[in-house]
């Protein structure tokens, strides 16, 4: 069995109707950043950089990820 985080950043910013260069900028951290945390190709966040995200989208955290079990099928 898997375990994963899945990072839903994506679909808080299509509800907001916020483009991410402006999340980046309100947040305080660059595009290119923002764009690896949306795809999950970081391996953590700080909390006070969550927390500044959940500010600007005015979200909690469990709206950003969730954690997902798989069954270690591959599919």
């Amino acid at each position: 069995m898997t375990v994963e985080i899945i990072v839903t950043l994506d679909v808080m910013l299509a509800r907001r109707k916020m483009r991410s260069k402006e999340l980046a900028a309100r947040v305080g951290i660059t595009e290119q950043n923002l764009s690896l945390l949306k795809s999950g190709k970081v391996q953590g966040i700080r909390f006070r950089t969550l927390a500044a995200i959940c500010e600007a989208l005015d979200c909690q955290p469990g709206d950003l990820i969730e954690f997902r079990r798989g069954d270690g099928s591959g599919g």
